[in-house]
């Protein structure tokens, strides 16, 4: 799994950086000081724009890690420019089969539903 490096000058850590149950929801990573339950949806709010591309690689491994083929990218509306670095990055991603905007329920196009590759 991929792993994002602490910014610089933060003085917290994450401990326990990986850890496993027997479910996959219960697997948490830790990236840029957070720890998110990998359970296929990411809500990229939390992250500084520069922080997303990595945050977003590193969050496609852990899924496929632990089994689960169905992710769900909330990036928002706005502008269209995380949407865009959502994109980018789901293009040159090894382990993504297909992507595509969600539908009103999912979030619109305020966010991008991805399926993975098995195996």
């Amino acid at each position: 799994m991929t792993a994002i490096p602490k910014r610089p000058g933060a003085t917290s850590s994450c401990p326990g950086a990986r850890t496993t149950t027997s479910r996959p929801a219960g697997l948490i990573i830790c990236l840029v000081e957070h720890r998110l339950p990998v359970d296929g949806t990411l809500d990229l709010h939390a992250f500084r724009p520069g922080e997303a591309a990595g945050v977003v690689e590193a969050y496609l491994d852990a899924c496929a890690e632990a089994g689960i083929l169905e992710v769900r990218l909330v990036h928002g509306k706005g502008i269209g420019s995380l949407r865009r670095t959502v994109e980018a990055v789901l293009r040159r991603h090894p382990r993504v089969d297909s992507f595509r905007l969600a539908d009103e329920s999912g979030g619109g196009w305020g966010a991008t539903l991805v399926r993975l590759r098995s195996g």
